[in-house]
């Protein structure tokens, strides 16, 4: 399972397609239900495609893999997408201890909260932000507002399971509506450790009325990052989409003055801000937050991105907020 699970990281890193992710995230699910002694018994009879989620490819690799060999597959990936993602940055992100900003297959991400849990361990982070989408974004699956607290309730039990090691934080993504104010529950934002705000629709909203709607939106006490500010998109299989047009000094003056922190959104198709907004930011005092707005596990490895253009563009590191120990990023989250 392990190197299943290790192909399809790879996979996700390299920003492959999600078909050809999504074969090994089911087979390595698979086995989490078959015994290890009926693992090898299937290898020897030759019986694994048997079981439901596992193919041809994915057979293979378990083969492998039970015979105590390095999977080919696997072998290939290491070679071509093991390597580092970027050159610099290792200072930054070297300092971070988690990420604020990720999706589950609750919204509109690719797996389990357990397997973006799983793959936050083992990166190093001491958290991770749960952020599915708010209600407005039915596209992506938003979460209502009983769904909302349904999935609270999963995030007790998750953090209970793990003890001490490591904290999933109760997180949203919330859409920032067309007059500032933010798509949930307030009495369900007030249960959370950390809120993402994000602009999603009208895009391409005059400068000037987009300008009042993110002031008023950093401004509220419920808003704790200032998520994908120009909401652009540069590359990808989502195409490209130019960035929204607003006073970035007077945004992030308030940003500023609020304590928000300004999201260094380290997906490559977004790169969000852009260089020239990210001085900007920076000369006004902003706080920021290095995430990746990871939708599957892979992903969650984004932050080398982010943390080279921190490097590159002298980002203060102690005033990146997923910098600091827990207790103090909570402090300020929820003041």
């Amino acid at each position: 399972m392990d190197a299943l699970r290790r192909i399809a990281f790879l996979l996700e890193r390299s920003r492959a397609s999600t078909y050809r992710v999504k074969a090994y995230r089911a087979a390595a699910s698979a086995l989490l239900a078959v015994p290890e002694a009926e693992v090898r018994e299937r290898v020897a009879a030759g019986t694994l495609r048997e079981l439901p989620g596992v193919g041809s490819s994915t057979a293979t690799v378990i083969e492998q893999a039970v015979a105590g060999r390095v999977p080919d597959k696997l072998a290939e990936l290491e070679e071509s997408a093991g390597g580092p993602l970027v050159e610099g940055g290792q200072s930054v992100r070297s300092a971070l201890r988690g990420d604020l900003h990720s999706h589950s297959d609750w919204s509109d991400g690719g797996s389990p909260i357990e397997e973006m849990v799983a793959t936050a361990m083992e990166l190093g982070h001491e958290y991770l932000a749960l952020t599915d989408h708010s209600p407005r974004l039915t596209v992506a699956n938003g979460l209502s507002p009983a769904r909302l607290a349904r999935q609270l309730r999963v995030v007790d039990a998750v953090n209970t399971s793990l003890g001490d090691g490591f904290r999933l934080l109760k997180g949203i993504e919330v859409d920032i509506l067309d007059d500032g104010s933010l798509d949930q529950d307030p009495s369900l934002l007030d249960q959370l450790d950390v809120r993402v705000a994000s602009v999603h629709s009208k895009l391409r909203m005059d400068a000037p009325a987009m300008t009042r709607r993110m002031v008023a939106a950093v401004r509220l006490p419920h808003t704790n990052v200032l998520g994908h500010c120009t909401g652009r998109l540069i590359t990808g299989d989502r195409g490209t989409r130019p960035q929204s047009e607003f006073d970035a000094e007077a945004v992030f003056a308030a940003c500023a003055e609020s304590g928000t922190a300004v999201e260094i959104n380290s997906r490559p198709e977004r790169t969000d801000p852009p260089d020239d907004l990210l001085r900007v930011a920076v000369e006004a005092g902003c706080l920021f937050a290095l995430d990746t707005d990871a939708h599957a596990p892979g992903q969650l490895d984004f932050q080398a991105y982010g943390a080279e253009r921190a490097e590159r563009l002298e980002v203060p590191v102690e005033r990146i907020v997923n910098s600091w120990p827990l207790p103090e990023l909570l402090a300020w989250a929820n003041p």
